[in-house]
């Protein structure tokens, strides 16, 4: 039996045009399948129940920090793609090659599994632990996509301290999966009802 060894796992980067759609997804729903099962994982150690953690509220409280803050970040990423070049903002094509086709129902699909998940262990699990800063950090350096260029990893960086922000004013993990989930569906929409210019 051969030996493994880390030195000859080869890491290559990807062009999204080699991706085709059954692929994208699969790499999509198995990455969130992990992030779902580290945040229990970490949850487990922490002695915390993901129930309670994803308990509903009984005051509306949160959607109003929810709704708010996305509407607040959506409006900085129309200003953003307004006023900086393109290239600035560049995510490689992942979104446009998930989102362009997609059926409407499988883009809020997506959008709540996404938002569920890396709320669930980022803002439930980790930041409990080392609280919001290097949340944030720990946030931006996953979305590797971005950080070729500044801006988006900033803009990454501020988003996550944003949601980290109102998880500790509202006291629920629901405002940060609300207002994770309304940016991804309303930029998965504007992906795929853009007209090209």
């Amino acid at each position: 039996m051969k030996k493994f060894k880390i030195r000859n796992v080869k890491i290559q980067k990807v062009d999204p045009a080699q991706l085709d759609d059954r692929m994208l997804l699969i790499n999509l729903y198995l990455t969130q399948g992990l992030v779902l099962f580290i945040g229990l994982i970490i949850l487990f150690f922490q002695k915390r129940n993901p129930l309670s953690v994803l308990k509903f509220p009984e005051s509306p409280e949160f959607l109003y920090w929810g709704a708010g803050l996305a509407g607040i970040m959506l409006l900085i990423d129309l200003l953003l793609s307004k006023f900086v070049l393109e290239e600035a903002l560049d995510d490689g094509g992942i979104n446009e090659l998930l989102f362009r086709s997609r059926p409407l129902w499988h883009i809020v699909l997506i959008s709540l599994l996404v938002a569920i998940c890396e709320e669930l262990l980022f803002r439930g699990a980790i930041q409990h632990g080392i609280g919001p800063y290097w949340t944030s950090i720990l946030f931006a350096v996953i979305h590797v996509r971005y950080l070729k260029h500044w801006l988006p990893t900033g803009w990454v960086f501020a988003s996550s301290y944003g949601l980290g922000f109102i998880y500790v004013q509202t006291g629920t993990l629901w405002a940060p999966i609300l207002c994770h989930f309304l940016i991804d569906l309303i930029s998965g929409l504007a992906i795929k009802y853009r007209r090209e210019t």
